[in-house]
């Protein structure tokens, strides 16, 4: 009993007990409504995740097809909703970072329109811009009998956009592989040498044996196995675009009313980093014959990005969430192929279960990273 007197020991003791608390009553309502399903003749359990799924998806971020399990058609639709929400994130952000510099901007009519765009994208509902963009496209852009071909082998049409794709004979599996071991390698390599140039102040030419080292295990694949690489052009037929690469105006619609919705609010959260950074810093910069952009990229940006870390991580934990809301505009996401598989298999409650599950593995994840990159950054007490 004495431990419960320390304060640490009571705090963790405290939070175990909430969290067996929390599974004992889990575990409780599920049994309960297993018990009651089961005397309505209903089925329960996950053993349907192994039966053929039976339905089309008409946009796959992996390969997938009808006669391919449940659970594939699920692995499908959080494949969907991750893809869309990464490229939202890292648009979004982008974007923000431009728009929140412009908020700061000396220059008045800048100043203001960048307010007015901040203003706009964040006092209206997601969901009425998901529809607006969705609607834009389908209803301004031709048929496909008449699609615009904007480049040779390019397309665009209300269906959708259609470009040369690349395909090869044997997979993209060992390329890739090839490429991510090539950036780690030369990542680690340009760290190293960047140690070194600092510790010794002499240039070692690290940028260029980096990059160097990133292109090798590219090269002995194709030296070594050869890469073959093959073109699948699209083609325009009278009802609908074959072959190629198909970017529906669904993804499209969803990607740009995520990533400007995640715009504005990171374009806030630039703009409270910088004016968070003491003016001491500015004038300090300005003393040394920096240029206000070189001061801002050099100095300022990196002390503010502490400060942005935290109110970022809420961000891309928001447009991951947000992401559910494809479903009003039909691109097929987690949320939408869950459904299907309800009203396939009647067995609702094992279905939300796992795609709340899914939801929060995820979410868990982007926490933890963040928090480890929020950690790297901080300053470190001496």
């Amino acid at each position: 009993m004495a431990l419960l007197h320390d304060v640490r020991y009571r705090a963790l003791f405290y939070q175990c007990l909430a969290v067996v608390f929390v599974v004992i009553l889990a575990w409780s309502m599920f049994t309960t409504a297993s018990q009651n399903l089961a005397k309505q003749d209903i089925a329960t359990g996950f053993g349907y995740l192994s039966r053929q799924a039976g339905f089309v998806i008409s946009e796959t971020a992996i390969a997938y097809e009808p006669t391919d399990t449940v659970a594939r058609a699920l692995l499908a639709g959080v494949a969907n909703t991750m893809k869309v929400s990464v490229l939202a994130a890292i648009l979004g952000t982008l974007i923000g970072l431009l728009v929140g510099i412009g908020r700061m901007s000396h220059n008045p009519l800048l100043q203001h329109v960048m307010l007015a765009y901040i203003e706009v994208m964040r006092n209206v509902p997601l969901l009425l811009y998901l529809l607006f963009w969705y609607a834009l496209i389908i209803n301004v852009l031709p048929p496909v009998r008449a699609a615009l071909a904007i480049a040779p082998s390019v397309y665009l049409s209300n269906s959708g956009l259609a470009i040369p794709a690349v395909s090869a004979a044997n997979g993209f599996a060992v390329p890739l592989l090839a490429v991510a071991t090539g950036l780690v390698i030369g990542f680690l390599s340009y760290r190293s040498a960047l140690r070194r140039r600092l510790a010794s102040g002499q240039s070692n030419h690290g940028l260029l044996i980096a990059i160097a080292l990133s292109i090798t295990p590219l090269l002995l694949v194709w030296l070594l196995y050869g890469i073959n690489l093959s073109w699948d052009l699209p083609q325009q037929g009278r009802f609908r675009l074959s072959g190629g690469l198909q970017i529906r105006p669904e993804f499209v619609a969803l990607l740009v009313g995520l990533a400007l919705n995640v715009s504005a609010n990171v374009a806030e959260i630039v703009r409270a980093g910088i004016q968070a950074i003491n003016k001491g810093q500015w004038e300090a910069s300005i003393a040394l014959g920096l240029s206000r952009g070189t001061a801002l990229r050099l100095i300022i940006l990196p002390q503010a990005l502490r400060i942005m870390i935290p109110p970022l991580t809420n961000i891309y934990l928001t447009v991951f969430k947000n992401s559910s809301l494809a479903i009003a505009i039909g691109y097929p996401d987690l949320v939408m192929v869950s459904n299907t598989i309800m009203n396939q298999t009647g067995q609702a409650m094992e279905t939300i279960a796992v795609f709340m599950g899914v939801y929060l593995g995820l979410s868990i994840a982007i926490s933890l990273l963040m928090n480890w990159y929020n950690a790297r950054m901080a300053l470190k007490e001496r």
